[in-house]
Parts: C-alpha cells; structure tokens; sequence
C-alpha cells in the first residue's frame, strides 16, 4: 500500500493544461474520435520497416528536455518525436539505396548499418532539433523558436551551427516528410479519449485524471523499450520471443489509440482505483479494444512504476 500511496504522489504533479474539457460539443468530439481511429488503423495496416526504431530513451529524453529547456508545450515534444521517426525511416532507407556497392566492398569489415551511422552521428542532434523546431510551428498556442534563440541554445550544447546550417537542416526534414507535419501522436489520442470519457462519465474527475495522464504518458514513451518488451514477453508467455514474434508485436507498439486508453487507464489506478473496472469498461466501449488487453498493457505499465518507485525509494 506504501507503494502505491508513493506511485500517486510520484504522478500527481500539476502540469499545465490547454484543454478546458466540457466545452466541445459531443457530435464533433465524436466525429473526431472517429477520423482518428481511422487513421490509426490505416497507419498499422501500411506500418513502414523500422517503425519505432527512433524512439529509444535517450532519444525521446533529448526531445522532451529541449522542450523544456525551451518552455515549449509538452505537445511539441510528442510531435516532435513523431516527426523525426518519420524522417529518419524514410532518410535510412534513401540512404541504404544508394550506397554505392564499391563502398561496401572496400569496407567490408562494416556492415551496411555501421556505413550509415557513420554518416549521420554528426548530423543526427540538428535533425532532431530540426523536428522541434518544425513541430513548434505547428501549435498557435506555443511560441516559435527563432534563429537567434536556436542558435544560442545549440551553442550552449556545443553544437556551431550557423543560422544557414540551421535552416538547411530543417528544409531537409521538411522536405524529407514530404512537407505534411501534421502527424498524429499518442498525446492527442490521449487527450480526445478523454474527453470522450468525461462526457460519458460526468462523475469523473477528467480535469485530475489529465495532469496524471500526461506524467504516465511520459514515462511510458521514455520506458516504452522496456515496457512493451514486458508486454510481449507476459502476451507470447516466452522469455525470448522469436524475431517473427517481434516483427508481428509492431502493430502493439506503434498502435497510438491503445497507448492512449492505456495511459488513461493507469491514470485512474492511481487516482480513483474504485472506479478502475468501470472505466476499463468504459475505455473499451468507446474505442472497441478489449477489456483484457486494456487490462494487460495497464497493468504492465502499473508493474514498472512500481518497480521504478521501489527502486527511487
């Protein structure tokens, strides 16, 4: 019970909220629900190789301190995330086409993989600024991050980029997303879901429920490694899942909607955990995931948090 008591204080910090819930009106929520569920499905249907594959930890925190380093909205950190996946999948994979075979035979001791991180570990810290700073312009509510500022705060990570290197970089990534930034992430699912949720439960305490949403959220796409690698392991009941096992477990980790009603579903373990079986049932009406592995994956996060509680102790 100790645990727990220190699980809730861990989350329960107030972090600031955009989102004013009540006030859309239920046949667009609906509508909206319903576009990005959609989407959802038709992104895990055509998944592209190496999906997720930029999302390590280190990755992720990088992203998630420049944001705040920078004041930025914590949207901007999620989007940024997703665009630099997006990028990176589709420049690895324009990489891997034109490496020259006479490059590979004179450096044979190197695999195709080690020729391309060669080529981008210097480059790879301006991409992914490039993606925070595309993403900030994507939210009216959140200031950009001029040239000076961007400048200076590289400079003071000991990167000397001048204003025209800044700005080819973030043409390249542009570009490289095919000039459409307005991907999806794990925070709006979270978000729209639930505002679903408050519509069809008043009684819930949404407005609580979201600073502890958001606090899971982050830990979860920090941890998400480790946390998904628990999942699959507890789902295929094998130590060691085979590659296909893997391979398959894709459409799991890159599937925004059920991270999202997870994340929610956590949320309402540590705040109200009396109408926790309620609100399962609740998460998988509103979006058709069943109850079990709503269950499943929240109680795997629950584990995690535990255990990092226990450890921090």
């Amino acid at each position: 019970m100790l645990a727990f008591h220190n699980m809730a204080d861990a989350f329960a910090c107030p972090v600031r909220s955009k989102n004013r819930f009540g006030e859309t009106p239920f046949d667009i929520l609906s509508d909206f629900l319903n576009n990005l569920n959609n989407i959802n499905k038709d992104y895990l249907d055509s998944l592209p190789e190496w999906s997720g594959t930029f999302k390590q930890k280190k990755v992720v925190e990088f992203i998630f301190l420049i944001t705040q380093e920078l004041k930025l909205d914590p949207s901007v950190g999620y989007h940024a995330i997703e665009l630099l996946q997006r990028f990176m999948v589709k420049h690895v994979a324009d990489m891997l086409a034109n490496i020259p075979i006479q490059s590979v035979a004179i450096n044979k001791a190197k695999s195709y993989g080690d020729l391309i991180f060669d080529n981008l570990k210097d480059k790879f810290p301006l991409i992914l600024f490039s993606c925070v700073q595309l993403a900030s312009k994507l939210f009216l509510h959140c200031h950009m991050i001029d040239a000076s500022t961007a400048v200076q705060f590289l400079h003071s990570l000991g990167l000397s980029v001048s204003k025209q290197t800044l700005l080819d970089s973030e043409l390249m990534v542009f570009k490289g997303v095919e000039y459409r930034l307005n991907v999806l992430n794990s925070l709006t699912y979270m978000e729209v879901i639930l505002e679903v949720l408050g519509h069809n439960e008043p009684s819930m305490p949404v407005e609580h429920l979201y600073h502890i949403c958001h606090n899971v959220l982050q830990y979860v796409t920090l941890n998400q490694t480790t946390i998904y690698e628990s999942l699959l392991r507890s789902v295929s009941q094998c130590v060691s899942p085979s590659r296909e096992q893997r391979e398959n477990f894709v459409t799991v980790t890159e599937d925004r909607m059920l991270l999202g009603v997870c994340v929610i579903a956590v949320a309402t373990y540590i705040l109200c955990f009396k109408k926790w079986n309620q609100v399962v049932g609740e998460l998988s009406h509103i979006t058709g995931i069943s109850r079990r592995n709503i269950a499943d994956f929240a109680q795997v996060i629950i584990v995690h948090i535990l255990d990092t509680s226990s450890s921090a102790a």
